[in-house]
């Protein structure tokens, strides 16, 4: 797999923890964003390209998916122009892995997205508005759609809400819960600023995890790790998950109504850590 992390690669985008975007108007970005960590790329040709770039923005990733590289394309939301042409050039694209929806509001413009590209390409539809965020069922159960993405910084700018997590936890909610009666993934978070440290991305992304979110967008490739490690199971959590699960094939008796619950969750986590790849961390 040419210039592709290999785990990563291998990694089905439903458990992806980080969505590294790299901007589209800078070619030289994709080879080191695909070698890195993260467990899914996106070619961003939308918040990062400038309206005077988008044509050459377009032309480089085409190139990239066309040339061997493998990637997620975030495109320009429906009612833009650019959206038509964007859906053109990537329908023939051979790397192409699936698209994130800028300013996805309806549910039929989720499924109109997802018409116009090869048959079965998943969708993410990115809400970012106070409109999306009130149809997040409705866009959940489009056909078309794969997974939900919070973009928080747009969301904030649209309804005047601080960072604050407890100010973003009904939206936060909003997501996950949408995200289960849909029958998705789970819901993908938005980023941590491009300059935060390692220290301050593992603690914001333990905000993302206690709200039930298991992804989480990322601007900043050296972030990358910080945001995997917040979003994986613990080190004490798989412990507890492999002493449980090895109780009960040598034989631990149900004992209470309990039991069945937990050992569904033991053998969730040593799912993870083993798609993860923690076993050998």
């Amino acid at each position: 797999m040419p210039m592709r992390n290999r785990r990563a690669a291998a990694l089905p985008a439903k458990l992806s923890r980080s969505w590294l975007l790299v901007n589209a108007a800078k070619p030289e970005d994709f080879a080191p964003g695909l070698a890195s960590e993260a467990d899914s790329v996106l070619f961003d040709m939308e918040a990062a390209v400038p309206a005077d770039q988008k044509d050459a923005a377009r032309a480089n990733v085409v190139e990239a998916l066309n040339g061997g590289m493998s990637a997620w394309v975030r495109i320009n939301g429906i009612d833009t122009d650019d959206w038509q042409q964007d859906l053109e050039a990537l329908s023939g694209t051979e790397g192409l892995r699936g698209v994130m929806l800028a300013l996805a509001e309806q549910p039929e413009q989720v499924t109109l997205t997802a018409m116009r590209l090869r048959a079965g390409t998943p969708v993410i539809a990115l809400i970012e508005t106070a409109v999306g965020l009130d149809n997040a069922t409705a866009v959940a159960k489009a056909p078309g759609t794969f997974r939900l993405a919070f973009g928080t910084n747009d969301f904030r700018k649209d309804t005047g809400i601080s960072d604050d997590p407890m100010a973003m936890a009904y939206a936060r909610s909003r997501l996950v819960i949408a995200s289960r009666v849909g029958k998705l993934p789970g819901a993908i978070d938005g980023p941590p600023g491009a300059a935060d440290s390692n220290a301050t991305v593992v603690e914001s992304s333990r905000t993302t995890q206690s709200m039930g979110m298991t992804g989480r967008l990322c601007l900043n490739r050296e972030q990358v790790e910080s945001i995997n490690l917040a979003l994986s199971p613990s080190e004490d959590e798989v412990s507890w998950a492999v002493d449980m699960l090895q109780a009960h094939r040598a034989g631990a008796s149900v004992g209470d109504g309990s039991y069945l619950p937990r050992l569904a969750r033991a053998q969730k986590i040593a799912d993870l850590a083993d798609s993860y790849g923690l076993w050998n961390a």
